[in-house]
């Protein structure tokens, strides 16, 4: 379920190549997947081994009511219980905002990946 919601964010919407949205992390991350009231899922996202969070996902109609927030949270706690010290994550640069929000910084300068502005951001969680 949650590679149907990355595929319809990613794919279809941001014309992400398939090839690069798919890859060989997600047999070792964590997964969140949020479910609706009827069991639909609506928002993801992953933790890899090393503290990366990456392929936040919440799908249109589920945007702007705490989705995401929800899922970055439930990873933020799971890198925490893994004994992570920090998390950091590349941001579309449009969504950056919404990761200071919860305590992320910018570490560095725009760049270019799969033709979409991004920048890093690191989180130490005793920011959170």
């Amino acid at each position: 379920m949650a590679r149907e919601v990355r595929y319809t964010v990613f794919v279809q919407e941001q014309n992400v190549p398939e090839s690069l949205e798919l890859d060989e992390f997600d047999s070792v991350s964590l997964h969140v997947l949020v479910l609706d009231a009827n069991g639909h899922a609506i928002g993801t996202g992953r933790l890899l081994p090393d503290g990366h969070i990456g392929r936040v996902a919440v799908l249109k109609p589920a945007r702007g009511q705490g989705v995401g927030e929800c899922i970055m949270r439930a990873l933020i706690r799971a890198a925490q219980d893994q004994g992570h010290t920090s998390v950091e994550l590349s941001a579309q640069c449009h969504a950056a905002q919404f990761y200071e929000r919860l305590g992320f910084k910018q570490d560095g300068e725009v760049y270019q990946e799969a033709g979409i502005a991004h920048v890093f951001m690191r989180c130490d969680f005793g920011l959170v």
